[in-house]
């Protein structure tokens, strides 16, 4: 057990470094087993936070994400977080003014992130295979860039079906009410 942690927390490490050396626009932390974002890599990176514009973290044990996070990756135009525990994400989200596309596919959402309405220039948004019933549909409509919604395998309600295709001028991606998600 110690071995395999030791092993996975080298792999982070060597992950960052080649971050910070290379000048990268990107951060790949997926499959790394996190349970939350290691807070030593904030110092590591603070010198090269501005330039991150693609961070994943896909694939991992997170349950949740820090206002820190937010703020110092405030910079990023993709963020890849699907295959987590996530059930909410923090209000700094709204700080990613630069934000074109985010993935919360197979999370624990049972609400619709609101804060992600407030994005500017965000254009997709990926919620597949949460618990989402309700969706802020007039606010999604106001959105200036969005061009996709992917609502695929939530439990959404009679409601948001009949309402949202006559408002929306994005593509909503909903599975047929009750289907059920592929076994992974």
């Amino acid at each position: 057990m110690l071995k395999k942690m030791g092993e996975a927390v080298a792999r982070v490490a060597r992950k960052v470094n080649e971050t910070v050396e290379s000048g990268s626009d990107t951060l790949d932390l997926a499959e790394c087993k996190l349970v939350s974002f290691p807070i030593g890599i904030y110092k590591v990176l603070r010198n090269v936070s501005d330039q991150i514009h693609l961070i994943t973290l896909a694939n991992n044990e997170l349950k949740s994400l820090t206002s820190k996070f937010m703020t110092t990756f405030s910079q990023l135009r993709e963020l890849h977080l699907e295959g987590n525990f996530l059930h909410r994400l923090p209000n700094e989200v709204s700080t990613l003014q630069h934000l074109k596309a985010i993935d919360l596919s197979r999370n624990k959402f049972r609400d619709f992130p609101e804060q992600l309405t407030t994005l500017p220039v965000l254009e997709t948004i990926s919620l597949e295979e949460n618990e989402i019933v309700d969706v802020p549909v007039e606010k999604l409509a106001a959105m200036p860039a969005l061009r996709c919604v992917n609502l695929r395998f939530n439990p959404l309600s009679a409601e948001v079906r009949v309402i949202a295709p006559p408002l929306i001028k994005f593509d909503l991606l909903m599975s047929p009410e009750g289907a059920r998600a592929p076994p992974p």
